[in-house]
């Protein structure tokens, strides 16, 4: 498994986080058509787990994890 530093992750939840708010912008715009829509809710379903696993592995991470210190 690869392992990353604090900061790599860091740095992800930060270009993540900044991709979600594009994303949620764009659902509340309301001109997403039909397939967009759906693409566009499963990004932010994926982008919100990603970033709650990172968020998890920066306070809890333990040697089997991803984070290398």
């Amino acid at each position: 498994m690869n392992e990353y530093t604090k900061e790599e992750l860091a740095e992800a939840m930060t270009s993540l986080d900044s991709t979600l708010r594009k994303c949620e912008k764009m659902q509340d715009s309301g001109k997403l058509q039909s397939s967009q829509k759906t693409l566009n809710d499963r990004r932010v379903n994926a982008l919100r787990i990603a970033l709650a696993l990172i968020k998890k592995e920066l306070e809890h991470g333990d040697s089997e994890g991803f984070v290398q210190e």
